[in-house]
């Protein structure tokens, strides 16, 4: 009987612990929150990642999405950089706003 008083008073201690956390109410809202959808979704556990934001992308997808980040900043700055030589050229072959307006 006393070893299942040992067990029962750290049942509730950890219990207690999850309370302090905040554990037990994020529980509670997402699964009020899987039980008040219309439509359940198929799979709930990813569900309840995604509302206790667990759900996010996995190490080798990061390195794959910051490889891609790296590309598109450096073919953004080509492009900037040729967007500015067009315009500079578009100036030498166009002339002046306040040419064309007295027309």
């Amino acid at each position: 009987m006393a070893h299942y008083r040992a067990s029962e008073s750290k049942r509730e201690q950890f219990r207690r612990y999850l309370e302090k956390a905040g554990v037990l109410d994020s529980l509670t809202s997402v699964l009020i929150a899987l039980y008040e959808e219309t439509e359940k979704p198929n799979n709930a556990v990813d569900f309840l990642k995604q509302h206790l934001g667990v759900t996010g992308p996995e190490p080798a997808d990061t390195q794959t999405l910051r490889l891609e980040l790296a590309e598109l900043r450096q073919k953004y700055d080509l492009l900037l950089e040729e967007n500015k030589e067009l315009k500079n050229k578009l100036l030498q072959y166009e002339p002046a706003q306040e040419e064309g307006t007295n027309e």
